[in-house]
């Protein structure tokens, strides 16, 4: 086989639907987030040719914090006084009292008795709920219709039972538990923010449903920690139902503005999962900054309101000026403003023009993302972009509408 030969034809295949992904090679300045030099072709660091000046509007750094005095000093401290690397496995010299500190904030935040600490929100997912389904004893998981690839990925290594339910939709759930036998273990598990529609769970109806048939709940907070809730808890904690959910799983990578993945639950489902999971067994441990640094971040959202206020009014600020400009974007609850294009290939081009000409960076998102005809620029506007940015954005999107033949929104 010429494996070369069927690499290369992947990969232009890709490129002739539309899908093919190219990274922007940026440079983040501190304090000047959302500024940041983009790179032309991997130009080198240092080089002043073919550089330029791009503000980010796609960042999951939701709030900034990775930006903030707080998390810069935490991690620099910790580095200071700990170095580089965490040193192993948690089992193997890798557990640093900078992850003991931050478990214990996590379990605080979402009044849980335990949490426990992973590389990244992928492999909390493909580890706990892969862990969940293989060694629950004939376990079947109840998965919403569209919940994180990081999700499917560890359902479908548990090898457990599947049922997926329509999304966001209570009464299918219902359905599928009704048709199970009441004595099998059975997992509900759901996000509160799906992250490219910005729709929201109705935790308090799934859940109700999820306890009527004896089943556990997962919900994945990834995208609502650190942006909801008095102290950034998620929508869980808005809404009041943290105690009724078995495991709450979260990220420190996007509104916390590090790095790593999390579960909080009871002491003994956290240690059971401590001691079956591969994927935290068996991987190197979170290097003590992020931790710290995630530390830091936690405590201060739990005491500052401020960031959450300024993100959702640059979120209004922008939602308004896309309807008077009849930019069509999916009306939603959250923070994420998804712009429809619904067509890869001009979702691509208009990615590149915002980019090359306007200093704006969005990356396209498509299949198989979202749904084939569903094609987006997704954008998160966050504390620190101006009224400035908003209406440069609002303009360059007007004009490129106007030059791409796209649909205009009916006010």
């Amino acid at each position: 086989m010429d494996y070369e030969g069927f690499f290369r034809s992947e990969i232009d295949a890709l490129r002739d639907e539309g899908e093919y992904r190219v990274f922007a090679n940026l440079e983040r300045h501190v304090g000047a987030f959302p500024r940041a030099t983009r790179r032309r072709d991997g130009a080198a660091q240092g080089a002043n040719d073919d550089r330029h000046e791009v503000t980010v509007w796609c960042s999951n750094d939701y709030l900034g914090m990775g930006q903030n005095a707080e998390v810069r000093a935490a991690m620099v401290d910790a580095i200071e006084t700990c170095g580089a690397g965490a040193g192993g496995t948690r089992n193997i010299s890798g557990t640093n009292v900078h992850h003991v500190a931050l478990e214990a904030e996590l379990a605080d935040l979402h009044g849980k008795e335990s949490a426990l600490l992973f590389t990244s929100g992928y492999v909390s997912n493909w580890a706990a709920l892969g862990t969940l389904g293989s060694r629950l004893p004939g376990c079947v998981i109840l998965s919403d219709a569209l919940n994180h690839a990081s999700m499917i990925e560890g359902m479908r290594h548990s090898r457990a039972d599947k049922r997926i339910w329509k999304h966001n939709d209570p009464e299918d759930l219902r359905r599928h538990l009704a048709a199970l036998d009441p004595a099998r273990p059975k997992v509900v598990a759901f996000e509160s923010v799906y992250s490219m529609d910005g729709d929201i769970a109705p935790i308090a109806e799934i859940l109700d449903v999820a306890e009527e048939f004896g089943a556990m709940t997962y919900l994945d907070e990834v995208h609502a920690v650190g942006l909801y809730g008095p102290r950034g808890g998620g929508v869980a904690e808005r809404e009041g139902l943290m105690d009724r959910l078995t495991v709450i799983e979260g990220t420190l990578g996007k509104a916390f503005g590090v790095m790593g993945g999390y579960i909080a639950a009871s002491t003994a489902l956290c240690d059971w999962v401590r001691s079956y999971a591969s994927g935290f067994i068996f991987t190197t441990s979170l290097p003590p900054a992020v931790a710290a640094g995630a530390c830091a971040s936690i405590r201060h959202l739990k005491g500052s309101d401020a960031e959450r206020m300024r993100q959702r009014a640059m979120v209004a600020l922008l939602r308004r000026r896309l309807d008077q400009m009849g930019i069509p974007h999916l009306p939603n609850p959250s923070h994420i403003v998804p712009v429809m294009v619904k067509d890869p290939v001009k979702c691509k081009m208009i990615s590149d023009i915002l980019l090359d000409d306007h200093g704006i960076y969005v990356q396209p998102i498509n299949y198989p993302t979202v749904p084939r005809g569903t094609e987006r620029l997704r954008f998160t506007p966050s504390p620190l972009h101006t009224e400035a940015d908003v209406e440069h954005l609002v303009q360059s999107l007007h004009a490129l509408w106007s030059q791409c033949a796209l649909s205009r929104a009916v006010a």
